[in-house]
């Protein structure tokens, strides 16, 4: 089973970094978000391929009608509103943030929002409510999970990257997480990121045949973007990981793309017998 999920982000929708924190930032740099999609949306069409969206709410806000071409052809899910990490927030803020994006992408499509991730994949074993929270606001699939240590989050007590249930005080949610590959004592997203960029595709290749059981990848629309100016304030090796293999991230996706068949999330989740899958209770 091979998912592919896009997170619907600006080139400068980059996490702890003091020049792209706030929105009255953001507003000061190029847009790029529209040619960057037509570029994924070209891909998909010559490849026949079903995806989901992850949409940032500011991006569904500023570009209403990027987000009503999405939903023409393809399954939208919510992305948070202002792309913070769920751990600095309270509950309470996170709750605003998730709900004002979820409300606005119904809105603008018409259809309920069932789909989410948390931007850095930073929904943790200790903070449980986040999961409560979803459910509440009548997510029913989520893909936060980064089953391992990671920088901006982390669930290393997740076990094995495959879908399962969540349950928090009786509240259920199905969990898609990201799928990663152990390389050095360090778990690496190679099907999305940096690291997508990075490695070479007979490497990519070589791992996707060993995962095709349960294989999730997530891609920016960034990562495709070799034109892209660099954000400034970056360290070296943060501008390393953010602008490596931008060249040929394009040729890399669409080989990926014709060499295993991706479908979106609902497909996947209709394919699921959730009465055998484990259950995580938090």
């Amino acid at each position: 089973m091979n998912i592919l999920t896009f997170d619907v982000e600006e080139w400068f929708h980059l996490l702890d970094n003091d020049s792209t924190r706030s929105e009255e930032q953001w507003k000061t740099y190029e847009v790029r978000i529209h040619e960057n999609l037509d570029r994924i949306f070209r891909i998909l069409e010559d490849t026949n391929t079903k995806a989901t969206f992850f949409i940032i709410g500011w991006i569904a806000n500023t570009y209403p009608d990027l987000v009503k071409r999405i939903a023409e052809k393809y399954e939208i899910g919510s992305h948070t509103m202002n792309h913070q990490l769920v751990w600095q927030q309270s509950p309470e803020e996170f709750r605003e943030d998730v709900d004002s994006s979820v409300k606005l992408l119904q809105d603008l499509t018409g259809n309920p929002i069932k789909y989410f991730r948390a931007p850095g994949f930073s929904i943790r074993e200790t903070e449980p409510w986040a999961f409560e929270i979803l459910h509440d606001l009548g997510i029913e699939i989520d893909c936060s999970v980064f089953p391992a240590h990671h920088a901006h989050g982390g669930f290393p007590s997740y076990g094995k990257a495959e879908p399962a249930i969540i349950e928090v005080n009786s509240k259920k949610i199905k969990e898609f997480p990201i799928s990663c590959r152990e390389m050095g004592g360090s778990h690496l997203i190679y099907q999305g990121g940096g690291y997508f960029r990075l490695f070479p595709y007979t490497l990519i290749k070589k791992w996707a045949k060993r995962d095709q059981d349960y294989l999730l990848s997530y891609i920016h629309p960034r990562d495709l973007d070799a034109g892209q100016p660099v954000v400034p304030g970056l360290s070296i090796l943060r501008k390393f990981k953010s602008y490596v293999g931008l060249a040929g991230a394009e040729k890399k996706l669409r080989r990926l793309l014709k060499d295993f068949q991706f479908t979106d999330l609902s497909t996947a989740d209709a394919k699921i017998d959730w009465g055998k899958k484990r259950i995580i209770s938090l």
